[in-house]
């Protein structure tokens, strides 16, 4: 007769589980091995088709913003003087990497007490309305 925790270490090795849910699954199917990696197959198949779901949503989100993006400009001004011009798109992309890695988020806060000391400012432009400025950075 097989053990419990034999049985257990058989869910382990084929559907890559830990003890605990191996276990809980084992003993929702009443002891019955068959019954258990099935229905841990099918908790996997609906977590899996979620994840995919809400990828989708995400990428759809994203798709969105870079469209509206392009229809507005982030101009960095120094008095009258237009120092750098970007479509806002492009500057979401930036805060993206900001959020995606350390390095870049220092640099970030680096030019960004540097922008401060050297009174730049932030100007935010839709391409059909007038310029709406933000305060100094």
């Amino acid at each position: 007769m097989t053990s419990e925790l034999e049985k257990i270490d058989l869910i382990r090795a084929r559907l890559n589980v830990g003890y605990k849910e191996a276990k809980e699954a084992l003993e929702a199917a009443g002891g019955d091995v068959v019954q258990a990696l099935i229905n841990l197959e099918e908790k996997s198949k609906n977590t899996g088709g979620r994840f995919q779901a809400k990828g989708q949503e995400v990428f759809e989100q994203i798709k969105e913003l870079v469209s509206k993006g392009q229809e507005y400009k982030i101009k960095v001004k120094q008095g009258e003087r237009t120092v750098f011009e970007v479509p806002a798109s492009v500057g979401a992309l930036g805060l993206l990497g900001v959020l995606a890695s350390s390095e870049i988020a220092l640099i970030g806060a680096l030019g960004t007490a540097t922008a401060m000391a050297k009174k730049y400012t932030l100007e935010f432009e839709r391409r059909s309305e007038p310029d709406v400025k933000t305060p100094e950075i």
